[in-house]
């Protein structure tokens, strides 16, 4: 199967979703959060780096749980909008 090319917006959204990562990690270290997500360090820091813009479903659930993140924030930033206007 091949996958099509990320678009702008799509490669985008995946350095916004980085961004959000690392600063609900704040000052507990990669490796600790990584592993405590069930993923390895390195995915974390291609995530957050935006290196890999478009991570698995699961993966961004697990890092969700362990950074104390809801999937609403997640999405909201994913999509450009603040959580707060979910509900309009």
């Amino acid at each position: 199967m091949v996958r099509n090319p990320l678009t702008p917006e799509q490669i985008e959204a995946g350095r916004r979703l980085g961004s959000l990562l690392r600063r609900a990690r704040g000052g507990a270290g990669l490796n600790e959060v990584a592993l405590a997500a069930g993923i390895s360090p390195e995915t974390l820091r291609k995530i957050e780096t935006g290196r890999l813009p478009s991570p698995a479903f699961g993966t961004i659930v697990a890092l969700s749980e362990v950074l104390g993140l809801s999937l609403d924030e997640v999405a909201a930033v994913w999509r450009e909008r603040s959580p707060l206007r979910l509900t309009s």
